[in-house]
């Protein structure tokens, strides 16, 4: 052992004869302090609070088709509801379907005569109008009309509800494919309907129905657009927007003459606030298809009660050559409506009226990444913040989102991915309902 190693022993042994002793002498010195505890760990963070439960889900309208097979046509699966809620702080999928038909063109809440609530849907190919309730076993439904209208397809195509003859009833306006049929079904007190067929015309097909009151005379009009069968070959094809008022008994007229161009979407509110009904109607484009370029875009006109139906004002110019929804709400929570239109292939679009209703709407791109031969969309306050939501399916992307006002622009957020492996899916139309009806 080295000499400096001895002197440290040597040192700490006095160290520890002198520190012993203090102790046992019981000399005024300070103990040593004991080890410090450990600092406490900081406390958790709170987890934030969960999302309340909403009380109203979406209802999605679909078509949907086996995985595709190399070589063989697709396969139609049976028609399906699909039901988005929220709860336990998620969204949630829960499904129904109806072996009879192969397409729901539309699933929206009803409530009967007696209070009850239902769901409404309109269907093909077996052409049926029904109303759903929910039992322990899922939903069952009960048939009102079905009917085989005798052309190369047999649908109910487009449905709204509303007092059509003064009565305070919710009676049904029906559009159908393709035998050009608009009817209402006006609600006995036994609970059955009593169907009328108020127009006809073969090998026509109706897209859409739309109710309102332009003329500000208290009975309701519904406004239908036939159309020629629909063709994909890029040719010209022909259609109108008709006017029937039912409480009055009034017949067709002509609302809106398209001449050689045609429409499928129409919308009937009072979207620029002055108090009265418009009805807008969304004139299809057309596609080059040698140049896969737009010659012709698509026209947003508006009509107010006694325009002249060839004299339609284009508010908004869009560059697709199809357009299937027109939605409208108030998305900023200002007081004022706007309006979306969801094109086929160049996104979601925001329209803002002008103060001068008649000129040119301020049109913004909302979404350029969503798209769909439908596009079904629908403006609605499912959260009761007091602005509405907007809600897309982008069947091109399988995917339904969601999009909120964030104070300056619409903002998405994907709510529901379809599963790998699904087959092919047109989704027809969203509608909110009740989640008390999901199944």
């Amino acid at each position: 052992m080295g000499d400096r190693t001895r002197s440290s022993v040597f040192f700490l042994s006095i160290s520890f004869v002198l520190a012993t002793c203090l102790v046992a002498c019981g000399g005024d010195s300070e103990a040593p302090s004991k080890p410090s505890k450990p600092a406490p760990k900081p406390a958790a963070r709170p987890a934030p609070p969960r999302e309340p439960d909403l009380p109203q889900a979406l209802v999605l309208s679909l078509a949907s088709f086996a995985p595709f097979e190399k070589g063989k046509p697709p396969k139609a699966l049976p028609a399906r509801m699909e039901f988005l809620s929220f709860r336990d702080g998620k969204w949630q999928m829960t499904k129904a379907e109806d072996s009879e038909s192969d397409v729901f063109h539309k699933a929206m809440y009803y409530t009967t005569a007696a209070g009850e609530d239902r769901i409404l849907t309109v269907a093909g190919s077996k052409a049926r109008v029904a109303l759903w309730q929910k039992g322990a076993d899922g939903l069952s439904s009960e048939i009102l009309w079905e009917k085989d209208f005798g052309g190369k397809f047999s649908r109910m195509r487009d449905v709204e509800v509303g007092d059509l003859f003064g009565d305070g009833r919710a009676s049904l306006a029906v559009a159908t494919h393709d035998q050009g049929v608009v009817a209402t079904l006006a609600p006995n007190d036994d609970g059955s309907f009593e169907v009328t067929e108020i127009d006809l015309e073969a090998d026509t097909f109706v897209h859409e129905i739309e109710l309102g009151d332009l003329d500000g005379d208290g009975a309701l009009e519904v406004y239908a657009t036939p159309s020629e069968p629909n063709r994909l070959d890029g040719a010209s094809q022909s259609g109108m927007v008709t006017r029937y008022v039912p409480k009055t008994g009034e017949g067709r007229t002509v609302a809106a003459d398209l001449g050689d161009r045609h429409a499928k979407e129409i919308y009937v509110g009072d979207v620029d606030g002055n108090g009265s009904d418009e009805l807008y109607v969304v004139v299809e484009g057309h596609l080059d298809k040698e140049s896969n370029t737009i010659d012709v875009k698509t026209e947003i006109r508006r009509y107010e009660a006694g325009t002249d139906p060839k004299q339609g004002v284009v508010i908004a110019e869009l560059p697709d050559y199809l357009c299937r929804f027109l939605t409208v709400g108030d998305v900023d929570g200002d007081g004022k409506k706007e309006m979306i239109a969801a094109a086929y292939s160049s996104g979601v679009w925001l329209l803002r009226p002008a103060d001068d209703p008649n000129q040119p709407w301020k049109v913004e791109l909302v979404d350029k990444n969503s798209g769909g031969f439908e596009h079904a969309a629908i403006m609605t306050d499912l959260d009761g913040d007091g602005r509405d939501e907007l809600y897309v399916a982008s069947d091109k992307h399988k995917a339904v989102r969601r999009y909120s006002w964030n104070g300056s622009r619409l903002t998405p957020k994907t709510i529901y991915t379809r599963p790998r492996g699904e087959g092919g899916v047109f989704t027809w139309n969203i509608m909110p309902v009740p989640v008390s009806l999901v199944p």
